[in-house]
């Protein structure tokens, strides 16, 4: 299931994710299993796009290979390409994984995989933003194309009830309820938004809007943890950041470790 975030605000973006794999195994007497792995890796950085990077949250294998496996031949694929816009890098994502999708997935019921895509066009003093859901949406649609803020995804729930004060089935749980239409529904949703926290992403230091993307997935994470539910999301939280200077930086980083070792 996974939680992505990524932050846009005047300095520059901010890409975090965390770790954790949930795939379902079904066991000789048709019992169904949740097995957690907790290393995954669904933020992603190119060598020749230094100034772009991806988020991944979703379905977590096509057939038998997961975005890690499948970014090292999507990247030999723009080998070619110079000067990709944000966009347009967006959109050979988006081809490079439907055409997969097509090919292993044709009869899939599961959820989609997603991607954020986060990065600086040339010479263009703020960053874009684009979201691709892999079938369904596969045109990159804009985030906060006017101005700044958050894009977030996959078990959002925690993140919902923080940043709306309120979890967002409660319109509908309401409405039901009392038999709400439609145009009170409305109502409702706009007297709630009076209960938002009110993040000040535009004026926002860099390194706080780094503490405010790891908050939103460590507080998913340890609520999870103390919880009924499905666990979706864990392990380490992996964090860059991308400026128009700068291009893209890890401010933290999982890695491959002995016994010992620290994780970062």
């Amino acid at each position: 299931m996974s939680l992505g975030v990524i932050v846009k605000a005047p300095e520059g973006l901010v890409l975090a994710a965390e770790s954790r794999m949930t795939l379902t195994v079904k066991r000789p007497n048709n019992q169904v299993l949740p097995v957690h792995f907790d290393n995954a890796t669904k933020l992603f950085s190119f060598q020749q796009c230094n100034k772009i990077g991806v988020v991944t949250w979703g379905q977590a294998l096509i057939g038998k290979r997961s975005a890690q496996n499948l970014m090292p031949e999507f990247e030999a694929d723009i080998q070619k390409e110079s000067e990709l816009s944000v966009l347009d890098f967006a959109n050979f994502l988006s081809k490079f994984f439907v055409r997969h999708w097509n090919t292993e997935m044709k009869s899939s019921t599961g959820p989609p995989i997603t991607f954020a895509v986060g990065g600086f066009d040339k010479d263009e003093p703020y960053g874009k933003v684009y979201l691709i859901e892999i079938p369904n949406k596969p045109d990159p649609e804009e985030r906060n194309s006017e101005g700044f803020g958050y894009t977030w995804g996959g078990q959002r729930e925690m993140v919902d009830r923080i940043t709306r004060g309120y979890d967002p089935a409660v319109p509908q749980l309401i409405a039901k309820k009392f038999n709400f239409n439609r145009n009170k529904i409305s109502q409702l949703e706009n007297e709630l938004r009076q209960l938002q926290i009110p993040f000040p992403i535009d004026t926002m230091p860099l390194q706080d809007c780094v503490n405010l993307a790891v908050f939103f997935i460590r507080t998913t994470i340890t609520a999870q943890s103390l919880s009924i539910g499905l666990r979706g999301c864990g392990g380490p939280i992996d964090v860059a950041t991308i400026t128009q200077a700068d291009g893209l930086k890890f401010v933290q980083k999982k890695q491959i470790t002995g016994e010992g070792d620290p994780l970062f």
